[in-house]
């Protein structure tokens, strides 16, 4: 089991998630003193839920394309209006 305080979880927590996300229990210490302990939610009896990488998904969708400042305009303004209707 890992352990941490509770500025690691304010300035690291990244780090702390990837743990848990890698199925590691972390117990969490304030002032010297045991606090809490994370654990990673897991199915009915598989193992723990991964992590996402989301620039994976994004590279799935859009592949290598880089859009001009012109198409994040349009595709922007395109959004708003949708939302004003």
């Amino acid at each position: 089991m890992k352990t941490a305080n509770v500025a690691d979880l304010r300035n690291d927590f990244r780090k702390i998630a990837g743990w848990i996300a890698d199925g590691e229990s972390v117990s969490i210490k304030m002032r010297g003193k045991l606090f809490a302990l994370l654990s990673p939610i897991r199915g009915e009896d598989g193992p723990p839920m991964p992590a996402i990488d989301f620039a994976a998904q994004l590279k799935r969708i859009w592949g290598e394309r880089v859009f001009t400042d012109d198409e994040v305009r349009r595709m922007r303004d395109a959004e708003l209006e949708g939302q004003e209707g």
